[in-house]
Order: structure tokens, then C-alpha cells, then sequence
């Protein structure tokens, strides 16, 4: 049987309004046969894509898949409001195919893989006689287009590729699923012809847009994760000489006053002054009846990617990145859910809580999808996988520093790769790369079986089938809405 890809939208493009970023003015969406005529309209299509990545993270929860299915975060139980069910059974490992969550993000990232590939394969025909500017266009829409499948091939595994427009219901089938292969070799073939499209900065208006920098940060994860440690280094070195350099202070580097900063490799662009365009993670992030307690708050706050014990206490004594990623909310109502934290205390992830907030639900805090840190914790452990441990030192420890710890050096390669490990996980904290780094190292399995102990011993109210991460549960299934349309295969185990 032929394969509907779920992608909608076919011609709905969002478009982006920010003070000081990606500034152009949202106009009407015309059909397609008269549009992408000039640079002006295929500018607005490219800046629509950049929604689909605002989407992705507000409406449709990116960090559920990434930092809550790890270990790294969890849910506050409400007894008096089970409305949350299955974003609790993703945590638990208990999620099936017909999860809307589920359903909701894999529509989310096709409907900007189908936008990112409009704009390639329209581009040619519109009057755009700077081809530098047209090269921009191109290579941003391949830097996403690639950032988007990147996530679908991890998440899911064998999926779907289309790199070519759907024009139609026609258009819309395919026989078979592509393999993991064939999906990382066209995001390398996109982030490699972004790399040389794409400018190393722009001017003020255009802050905020995918750079060469954000190309290379991103083609080196690819690499990492493929274990191509040599592509790596050689993809991250380039990072390095491109002018990014440490904020000092950590919690400076989400401060919304601090937008784009020296460490900003590409972040997601928000703006609470335009209708639209704010951000509102903290109000899913702030613990139950806390809405006093947090300053600038009203209406009820989620609950949810709450810190676990694990993270918590993963921090080294003195390490200032601590504070600034986590805050507590002291509640003897809220005592049900972490028994194990004295006096009643709820962690919360305090990395995005920017008070005051002028209009309730709307924030002003970017997203960061890479950051120079980041860059450089990947660059270290490539460098200690090829065996350069005391070369590797030096970027593991610009990061140590930075967060007032004592530098490492003299580990053998097992222990600086372990070193890494955990650099990683406080470094990037609540910023999506969690359960990705389990899966990239292999260690998903064995990590969220001990957490999986962890937690039952933790929480009465647990059953044993929650937290049992079989081998199958490394990807999550496919929406049953796929396999009921187009008789698509759904993965393994579901």
C-alpha cells in the first residue's frame, strides 16, 4: 500500500515580527502559483519556517521527548487534575501510538520539512538578482531542513523523506520509509551545502537567523552522533575560530536582555511584545500553586519538566550553574511527589523564569538550540574518543571554569569520557539534549534502568510497568493516524 506522508499545510507559512531580530512585516499568503516571485516574498516564506521552530517549542512541547523521557526531568502529580495523563505516561515509558502529544510533534516537524522544501525547489524562479542573498535563503532553509529531520530520524528512527514539495494528494505517497542511512546522508548533504551558503553573522535587523557557525555546530552533532570523530573535530575546530566566546556569568546567558550573545550559536527567537511571537515555557515549568511564590505569575502553572532527584544531585558542590538552572518552591501540599527532599521543597527549572511578566502566558525568553559551550563539549569528547585526552582537556575545561570548578586533567580516556558525560548533562540542562546524549553514547538503556529503581523506590503511587525502558521504547512509535490512513509499518514493539 502506497504511504500518505502527514504533512499539512501545504501552503500555510507563518511569518515572524521581532524588534530587534528577523524583523519584516508579516503580509497576507497568497496560493503558491503567484508567489515566490522576488526576494521579498521568498524572504517571508523563509522567515515562516523560523515559526515552525516556535511551534515546536511552546505549543508543542519539544522537551517532553527530550528532556522528560530522560532522566533529567519529570511531572508534579496532581491528584486533582489528571488532565496531563499521557505526558505522564512519555515520562514513565508508557506512551502508545495514538499519544496526541506524540502525533502533534511528528505533524509539527513535517509541516516544516514540507515548508523548508517549497522554498528549495520554488527559489530558481524568483527574480532574486543578489545571489548572495539568494544563497542565504537557500541555506537557511537546508541548515532547518536538515535540523528538522535530524530530530525525526533520532526520535523515530526509519521515517519518511521527502526533499522535494508536495504539491498534492498525488504528491503525498511513497512506498516505503527511508533508513536511518539515507536520512543522515541527506542531512549531511543539506548542512553541508548550508555551511557554504550561509553568513558567519548578519547586520542588527537580521540577529537571529541561522549562521555558517549554527551549521557546523549543527553538522558536527551529526557527525558525533554518527561516532564519525574525525568529520567532528575537524566540523568543530571551524566553530572555533568563528569568534564565539564564553559568557562569564552563566545565568547572563538566558537573560532576555542578553538575547544572541557571544555564546549564541542559534537560538529560537521570541518576542513578548508582539502578539503571537512570546514564548511561555516557564508557566508548563513552574510548580502547582506556586503562581504567588514565583513573581509576576497568575494562572495556574504546569507542573511539568520538573528537575529530578538524579539531576539535582548531580551538581558538584560550588557549582554556580546550579542555582541559576534550578530554583525550589516550598509547599507542604505539594509533599506527595519529591518525599525525599526536606521540607516539603519542589525543584523547578529556574533557567527560563524572567519576572515580571507584563501579559499573563507571554514571555520573552529565547530557546537555545546550540550554544558554544555545547560546541565545545562536543568537540572535547570527539577529541578523547580519537585518543587526544589532554588536547580534549582544554575544551572540557574552558566549561568547568566558567561554572568556578576546579580544572580536570590526568584522566585516562574511560574517565574523561565519563567526565564529559557529565559536563554535558549540568552544562545543558533543561535545553533538550538529554535524551539525545543517552542515545548518541549508548547508555539509554542502562541509565534509565537505574532511574527507572530510582523513581519506583521513590513514588508510592508507581506501578512496576512504569519506568521499564525495553529496547524498542529507544524510539517512539509512530502516530497511529500514519499507520490507520496509509497502512504505514509501525516501529517494532508498539
Amino acid at each position: 500500500m502506497k504511504t500518505k506522508i502527514y504533512l499539512t499545510s501545504l501552503l500555510c507559512i507563518g511569518f515572524l515580527s521581532c524588534d530587534d531580530s528577523l524583523n519584516v512585516e508579516p503580509e497576507t499568503f497568497v496560493s503558491g502559483s503567484v508567489y515566490y516571485k522576488n526576494a521579498d516574498q521568498v524572504e517571508s516564506a523563509v522567515n515562516g519556517v523560523y515559526s515552525v521552530l516556535q511551534n515546536l517549542h511552546t505549543s508543542q512541547n519539544f522537551w517532553m521527548f527530550t528532556e522528560t523521557r530522560s532522566d533529567n526531568t519529570t511531572y508534579q502529580y496532581n491528584i486533582n487534575s489528571r488532565c496531563c495523563i499521557t505526558r505522564e505516561q512519555i515520562d514513565e515509558f508508557l506512551n502508545t501510538s495514538t499519544d496526541r502529544f506524540t502525533e502533534g510533534f511528528w505533524n509539527g516537524l513535517y509541516n516544516g520539512v514540507q515548508q523548508t522544501n517549497v522554498i528549495i525547489d520554488r527559489i530558481d524562479g524568483a527574480d532574486i538578482p543578489d545571489q548572495i542573498k539568494k544563497n542565504q535563503f537557500i541555506g537557511e532553509a537546508k541548515f532547518i531542513r536538515g535540523l528538522l529531520y535530524f530530530h525525526l530520524v533520532r526520535l523515530f528512527g526509519e521515517i519518511p523523506l521527502r526533499i522535494e514539495e508536495v504539491k498534492g494528494p498525488s504528491d503525498a505517497f511513497t512506498e516505503t520509509k527511508a533508513s536511518r542511512e539515507q536520512v543522515y546522508n541527506q542531512i549531511i548533504l543539506d548542512l553541508q551545502d548550508a555551511v557554504t551558503k550561509l553568513p558567519e553573522q548578519y547586520g542588527s535587523t537580521d540577529v537571529g537567523r541561522a549562521t555558517k557557525g549554527a551549521a557546523l555546530t549543527l553538522l558536527g552533532d551529526v557527525y558525533l552522533t554518527l561516532k564519525d570523530y574525525t568529520n567532528t573535530i575537524e566540523t568543530l575546530k571551524q566553530v572555533t575560530q568563528l569568534g564565539y566566546q564564553l559568557v562569564p556569568n552563566y545565568a547572563n546567558i538566558f537573560d532576555p536582555n542578553n538575547k544572541n550573545n557571544s555564546e549564541s550559536i542559534f537560538e529560537i527567537q521570541f518576542n513578548s511584545g508582539v502578539e503571537g511571537e512570546a514564548s511561555n515555557f516557564i508557566y508548563n515549568f513552574g510548580p502547582f500553586s506556586a503562581e504567588a511564590y514565583l513573581t509576576g505569575f497568575q494562572g495556574q502553572l504546569g507542573g511539568l519538566n520538573i528537575p529530578t532527584p538524579s539531576l539535582v544531585n548531580a551538581y558538584e558542590v560550588g557549582d554556580k550553574r546550579k542555582d541559576a538552572s534550578i530554583g525550589y518552591y516550598s509547599d507542604p501540599v505539594n509533599s506527595n511527589l519529591f518525599e525525599s527532599f526536606p521540607g516539603d521543597s519542589i525543584p523547578y527549572t529556574k533557567k527560563y523564569n524572567h519576572p515580571p511578566y507584563e501579559i499573563v502566558g507571554r514571555t520573552n525568553d529565547n530557546w537555545p538550540v546550540y550554544r558554544y559551550a555545547g560546541a565545545l563539549l562536543m568537540l572535547a569528547e570527539a577529541l578523547n574518543e580519537e585518543g587526544r585526552t589532554g588536547e580534549a582537556e582544554v575544551y572540557l575545561n574552558l566549561v568547568r571554569l566558567r561554572a568556578r570548578l576546579a580544572p580536570i586533567s590526568g584522566l585516562g580516556k574511560d574517565a574523561f569520557r565519563d567526565a564529559v558525560y557529565h559536563e554535558e548533562r549540568v552544562e545543558l540542562a533543561f535545553e533538550d539534549k538529554r535524551w539525545y546524549d543517552l542515545l548518541r553514547t549508548d547508555r539509554a538503556i542502562e541509565v534509565m534502568t537505574q532511574h527507572g529503581i530510582e523513581e519506583r523506590n521513590r513514588l508510592a503511587r508507581v506501578g512496576p510497568e512504569s519506568f521499564v525502558i525495553d529496547p524498542f521504547k529507544l524510539v517512539f512509535p509512530i502516530p497511529e493516524t500514519e499507520i490507520r490512513l496509509n497502512g504505514f509499518e509501525q516501529n517494532p514493539g508498539y
